[in-house]
C-alpha cells in the first residue's frame, strides 16, 4: 500500500450468500469492529439485501456495494438491476467484469466496458475486476490479458471519472480455490495495471488509482500482500462472510 498517494479499500463480496436476516446480522457484528478503520470498507451484497443492508450500516463506516448491474438504464431485460435502481437505493459500490460472471455468465470484455460506463453514468464507483486464467498465467501472458481487460473496460472513460474507477486484479485461478499468488506475483501484477493505466492517462493518474487484489486474500496473508507497494486493498470472497476474518483483513490494511 501507498497510502500517501491512494486510499486503501477493503471490499467483501458476498457472492450468493445471505438472507436479509443473515446480512442484517453479519453487518451488526462488523460495525464494531471496523469502526475506525484506516482504510475504506465496502460490502457487497446480494441484491435481495441491499435495503436491509443499507439500513443496518447507516451511522457506520461500511459503506454498502451490489455485485453487477446492466449497461442499459431500463428496458426489457427480464431478471437485471440498472446503475440508477442501485443508485436511487443509496447503494454507493457495484462490482463489475467479476470473472464468476464472465464465465458463468456470458460477460465480455465489451459488456463489461459497457457496465462500467453505465455504473459510472448512475454516479456509482465501480470494482472493476481483471485477471487471467491459470493456463494464461502458465502461458506467461499474464501482462497481456490484464492489460488487454484493462484498456477495453476503461474505453470512453475519461480522466475525472477515473476517481470512481476501483481495479480488482484477480488471478482466476486463485478465487474460491484456496490458492493465492504470493505477495510478489500479486504486487508484480497490480504494478504492470498500474502502468498499463499511466500509458493510457498519466503517472499522476495511475498513482492516485486503487488497484486490490483478489484471490483468497485471508486473515492469514492480507498483511503479507498488503505490504505490496502497489496492492491498495482486497476484493475478499470467503473470508468476508465471517466477521472476524473480514476484520483482521481491515486491520491489516490500516496500518
Amino acid at each position: 500500500m501507498n497510502k500517501s498517494l491512494r486510499k486503501a479499500v477493503i471490499a467483501g463480496n458476498w457472492k450468493m450468500n445471505k438472507t436479509r436476516a443473515g446480512a442484517a446480522g453479519l453487518i451488526e457484528e462488523l460495525k464494531p469492529l471496523v469502526a475506525g478503520a484506516g482504510c475504506e470498507v465496502v460490502a457487497c451484497v446480494p441484491y435481495t439485501s441491499l435495503e436491509t443492508a443499507l439500513k443496518a450500516a447507516q451511522a457506520s463506516n461500511i459503506k454498502i456495494g451490489a455485485q453487477n448491474c446492466h449497461w442499459a438504464a431500463s428496458g426489457a431485460f427480464t431478471g437485471e438491476i440498472s446503475g440508477e435502481m442501485l443508485a436511487e437505493m443509496g447503494v454507493g459500490y457495484v462490482i463489475v467484469g467479476h470473472s464468476e460472471r464472465r464465465q458463468y455468465f456470458g460477460e465480455t470484455d465489451k459488456t463489461v466496458n459497457q457496465r462500467v460506463r453505465a455504473a459510472l453514468d448512475a454516479g456509482l464507483t465501480v470494482i472493476l475486476c481483471v485477471g487471467e486464467l491459470l493456463e494464461q498465467r502458465e502461458q506467461d501472458i499474464t501482462g497481456e490479458v490484464c492489460a488487454m481487460q484493462t484498456k477495453i473496460a476503461l474505453s470512453g472513460v475519461v480522466r475525472q471519472e477515473l476517481s470512481r474507477i476501483i481495479i480488482a486484479y484477480e488471478p482466476v485461478w486463485a478465487i474460491g480455490t484456496g490458492k493465492t499468488a504470493t505477495a510478489e506475483q500479486a504486487g508484480q501484477a497490480c504494478g504492470f495495471i498500474r502502468e498499463v493505466v499511466a500509458k493510457l492517462y498519466d503517472k499522476a493518474a495511475a498513482d492516485g488509482l486503487t488497484i486490490q487484489y483478489g484471490g483468497s486474500m485471508n486473515a492469514a496473508n492480507a498483511a503479507e500482500l498488503l505490504s505490496q507497494p502497489d496492492v491498495d486493498g482486497g476484493l475478499i470472497g470467503g473470508a468476508s462472510l465471517k466477521a472476524a476474518d473480514f476484520a483482521a483483513i481491515v486491520k491489516a490494511a490500516s496500518v
